[in-house]
């Protein structure tokens, strides 16, 4: 059964994410489902694990969001701005990706942890 949910969970977020991705501007698809995805893993983080049944953790946590965040996806915009001579965009690219992926799951938390204290 979780491979189930986790399998119908990441086609749901891998069509999700290539949703989001076909709507924004290369490379910026990528970085918007990152951060989003970020902030989502943190409202989840402390909404669901503490209220559900792991079948659903794991439809939407591992699957959802695991098929909708891209970190490999990530991987290749950056090469790819680099290896297009663009090093310093994608030095900024990688920075941004990464600190504004972390806040947002930071932030995710927080808001969660006030609402449902």
């Amino acid at each position: 059964m979780s491979y189930l949910m986790v399998s119908m969970g990441g086609a749901i977020g891998a069509l999700l994410c290539f949703v989001v991705v076909q709507q924004v501007t290369f490379p910026y698809g990528t970085l918007t489902v990152n951060i989003i995805g970020s902030f989502l893993m943190g409202l989840g983080f402390v909404y669901l694990a503490s209220r559900f049944d792991d079948r659903l953790i794991l439809l939407l946590m591992t699957g959802v969001l695991g098929g909708f965040t891209t970190f490999s996806a990530f991987s290749l915009d950056a090469f790819r701005l680099y290896e297009a001579g663009r090093a310093m965009f994608a030095l900024g690219y990688v920075g941004i990706s990464v600190v504004g992926s972390l806040a947002a799951v930071l932030l995710g938390v927080q808001i969660m942890r006030v609402a449902t204290s």
